[in-house]
């Protein structure tokens, strides 16, 4: 039975002007993995409502997760849960239990719920909160998409709230076999052995060291027996 699949949707202009690396792919990636979910498609959008809404009706209707990342926050700008209401096509509003979140927080921390901050407590209706240990305002799931914020911190604190929820598969496995030469002259032998195994994965990542070419060849696939042997197949063909 092939594993559940996902998908990541990162949403901000700072992401895509180049002023903000983002981070939180390569960390859901590696979780995912872990947990047995193939994360299949990564999309990054613009600050632009047509443009998030489409993706998130795509995305959701080809995976069975979603993940958003950015734009849930206090600023104009932060316009995610709007999308996410619109692409449902629900209602968003201030939701009692939300907002009871931000005013003990900010109580505590002797700062005003203001305008402004009460805007992180707009939840589409039908949505159920996702626990924000780091500051507070709530993520949220809608469907089998999960709105999560672009902080790296928070989003790997939402993270660890989620995955728990999720029905996961056989957790990918790999092998890595360093090759010194280049591409060209094992791309035809790697490529009758990757048909070969057609259940794995077979990636070949070139580098350049001290003038010379070379290929890191990674195997990956759930049947660790089946790698094992497909490993050693490569090492046979290509021996050190």
């Amino acid at each position: 039975m092939p594993n559940p699949t996902a998908a990541m949707l990162v949403i901000g202009d700072e992401i895509l002007s180049g002023r903000t690396r983002d981070a939180n792919m390569h960390y859901l990636a590696g979780q995912l993995t872990e947990q047995g979910i193939d994360l299949r498609e990564v999309r990054v959008v613009s600050d632009d409502p047509d443009a998030i809404v489409a993706a998130v009706k795509a995305l959701s209707g080809a995976y069975d997760t979603v993940f958003t990342s950015g734009g849930i926050g206090p600023t104009h700008d932060d316009i995610t849960a709007d999308c996410i209401a619109a692409a449902f096509e629900v209602r968003i509003d201030v939701r009692a239990d939300a907002r009871a979140l931000l005013a003990e927080h900010y109580a505590n921390t002797g700062r005003e719920l203001n305008e402004a901050r009460l805007r992180m407590a707009r939840i589409p209706d039908g949505a159920t909160l996702i626990e924000n240990p780091v500051s507070i305002a709530p993520g949220f799931t809608l469907g089998n998409v999960h709105v999560m914020a672009g902080v790296p911190s928070v989003f790997k604190a939402m993270v660890a709230t989620v995955l728990p929820t999720l029905t996961g598969g056989a957790p990918l496995v790999s092998r890595t076999l360093r090759i010194d030469r280049g591409e060209g002259d094992i791309a035809g032998p790697l490529g009758t052995l990757a048909a070969s195994y057609a259940n794995l994965s077979f990636g070949s990542y070139p580098f350049q060291q001290d003038g010379r070419y070379g290929a890191n060849v990674v195997i990956r696939g759930t049947d660790v027996a089946e790698v094992d042997t497909a490993f050693a197949a490569l090492e046979a063909q290509f021996p050190a």
